[in-house]
């Protein structure tokens, strides 16, 4: 589970709902000061994650002239979603990320982690006009690893008995203690809320697609888009050496972040903000 330092926005960014033709989702949109914005991304969240996730991006982004939109799918916590799970098929959630990037206005760098970056991937691979670049962060080729595979079905199954306030009790108890007194990131109370607020159908229906993905990469290779790979120097749920073939096939700007893990934008912020910023500054430079 992502763990965000912080579910307080900064300064530069503000909750609110983006409208779009598919129904409305909570964002947080962060704006440079001024008028002059360099670009705009959209960030997509990983499975049981949240816009939050990109909380520690968001100011080093903005003061180099970027506008994010960190969002929630349908079914992530702040977006509310049906209890249907054919709600949360893989061409539904590439849907709603063309609907919004067009109520964002103008094409747009898309920025996928884990989850995300498959969902990312297929909205690419739907129709790739409103985009100006993809990053896939600690997002892999295909399924996810056997042991990340296993987790998922446990989870899975334990959706489809017990209450999300029975499973996060469940999680919890298995989880490792604190390290220490002063270790305050373990089960706090935002992190509880956000899980209380997911939709048990999206985490089914999306754990099954994790652990059923086919290898698309070499479909992705063929759109003519930038494209980035992003990592931590170690990752539990894609293996790094098979994320480094996933961009040598996709001819993409690879990055790894050292000392971070799945979730560089967590463990890493300032270091993959700047490599993020690096990426999309060529882009906007090469037109």
């Amino acid at each position: 589970m992502s763990r965000p330092p912080s579910f307080v926005p900064p300064a530069c960014a503000r909750g609110a709902l983006l409208d779009t033709t598919r129904g409305s989702f909570a964002v947080l949109d962060a704006r440079p000061e001024g008028e002059q914005t360099r670009g705009t991304a959209l960030l997509l969240p990983g499975y049981t994650g949240s816009k939050e996730d990109f909380m520690a991006l968001l100011e080093p982004a903005t003061e180099a002239g970027y506008r994010c939109i960190a969002v929630d799918g349908r079914g992530q916590y702040e977006t509310p979603g049906p209890d249907d799970p054919a709600a949360y098929a893989q061409q539904e959630l590439a849907r709603d990320v063309l609907a919004q990037a067009e109520a964002v206005g103008g094409p747009v760098h898309l920025l996928g982690h884990s989850l995300g970056g498959q969902i990312a991937r297929a909205a690419v691979l739907l129709d790739a006009r409103p985009f100006r670049s993809l990053t896939l962060m600690s997002s892999g080729p295909a399924r996810i690893s056997p042991s990340q595979r296993s987790r998922v079905d446990l989870l899975s199954g334990a959706l489809q008995t017990m209450s999300m306030r029975e499973v996060w009790d469940a999680i919890q108890a298995l989880e490792k203690p604190p390290l220490d007194e002063t270790d305050t990131d373990h089960d706090t109370p935002d992190l509880q809320a956000r899980w209380l607020r997911n939709s048990p159908a999206q985490l089914i229906a999306t754990g099954a697609q994790l652990a059923g993905e086919p290898d698309r990469v070499d479909d992705l290779a063929r759109v003519p888009l930038p494209k980035h790979v992003l990592s931590g120097e170690r990752d539990e749920t894609w293996p790094v050496p098979l994320i480094d073939e996933m961009a040598v096939r996709l001819r993409a700007h690879r990055t790894v972040i050292a000392g971070a893990e799945h979730s560089p934008n967590t463990d890493r912020p300032g270091t993959t903000a700047a490599a993020l910023v690096e990426f999309w500054d060529g882009v906007e430079r090469t037109g």
